[in-house]
């Protein structure tokens, strides 16, 4: 799985994985923005505010065991996520 951010803004993170995008906003990071990414016109780019948490929490995401507790979420935020994000990508196109 590859994850494509820029930080051109210290106090931003960006990132084009969806289900990446889901599990922050479930762990509480802030969605601020939906931005057109401007290599590709079809792909969006998720912009969260950046917290100190946010590396350890992509990496957990990424390479943590399955049954690890800094990954495990209630199933219900996350499908709510889900539908919230997608509801944001629909809205922006």
């Amino acid at each position: 799985m590859q994850i494509e951010y820029k930080n051109q803004d210290t106090h931003y993170f960006r990132l084009t994985s969806f289900y990446t995008a889901c599990f922050l906003f479930t762990k509480g990071l802030e969605l601020v923005n939906l931005e057109v990414d401007p290599s590709y016109p079809k792909r969006s780019q998720f912009v969260f505010r950046d917290t100190p948490e946010r590396e350890s929490l992509i990496y957990n995401f990424n390479f943590a065991k399955e049954d690890a507790p800094e990954i495990v979420i209630d199933p219900r935020k996350f499908i709510t996520a889900i539908k919230q994000l997608k509801d944001k990508l629909y809205q922006n196109q």
